[in-house]
């Protein structure tokens, strides 16, 4: 009787423990939607002025990041020609994240209010894979066939698609002095390579965020990392005019 009694207790104290955590949660979202609100209403130079020093840093790093590559990779390609691919990437990019990020926002509380899901977590690694993906096509160009490699033998398809979805290691095999002699005549500016990285995507939101018994909330989570990685990867597409 007396461990009956516990266990209810306990049970209690839990539950009044997350219906406070839940409602912490709804306090702090709701204070930081009046905070930008009111910083955005009564300082919009301020708020401007510090998008364009957000601007000018991104751009500085990617464009930086860029000529490390391709002074590794020995490239001829003109820094007049990184400079003005890299504005190009970087201004859609600064346009279509002023709708990500609201958006972001709202599935934050979606998740939280009507599913019961904490989607911080999720939230935070689509934003990274959003913006990972903005610039993803352009990395396996080092192992794109030119004029010097022409005659090379192309890749099998397995071998062709690693250079897309596993990018980041061979980047980093490249800065620690591993080159592949892999070469391919494929360029990951299409919807077959954007497809193929979704489906790649929804794998890993399913082993991340799909735990058993599924509820709505986990599926929600499961396709956030699909979809922060379509649209960031159609965003470059569409500064590339693919589309």
């Amino acid at each position: 009787m007396s461990i009956g009694i516990l266990f209810l207790v306990f049970t209690l104290q839990e539950f009044v423990r997350l219906q406070l955590l839940r409602a912490l949660c709804y306090f702090v979202c709701f204070v930081v939607f009046i905070g930008l609100s009111y910083i955005v209403s009564n300082h919009p130079r301020a708020i401007r002025g510090f998008l364009f020093l957000l601007h000018d840093a991104l751009f500085g790093i990617v464009l930086e990041f860029f000529k490390g590559i391709n002074f590794r990779i020995k490239s001829k390609l003109a820094v007049w020609y990184m400079e003005e691919e890299t504005s190009e990437h970087i201004h859609l990019l600064s346009i279509v994240l002023c709708i990500v990020l609201p958006a972001s926002l709202l599935y934050l509380f979606i998740d939280l209010y009507i599913y019961k899901e904490n989607a911080l977590d999720s939230m935070l690694w689509g934003l990274l894979i959003f913006f990972y993906s903005n610039f993803l096509p352009d990395l396996p160009s080092i192992y794109r066939k030119n004029k010097e490699n022409g005659k090379a033998e192309n890749l099998h398809w397995y071998k062709k698609y690693a250079l897309l979805l596993f990018a980041p290691l061979l980047i980093w095999a490249l800065y620690s002095g591993i080159r592949l002699k892999w070469r391919t005549a494929e360029t990951f500016h299409n919807f077959k390579s954007l497809t193929i990285y979704g489906a790649f995507l929804f794998l890993l939101g399913f082993f991340a965020f799909g735990d058993f018994p599924i509820s709505i909330g986990d599926i929600t989570e499961i396709f956030s990392l699909p979809l922060y990685g379509v649209i960031g990867y159609l965003t470059h597409l569409k500064a590339d005019k693919i589309w």
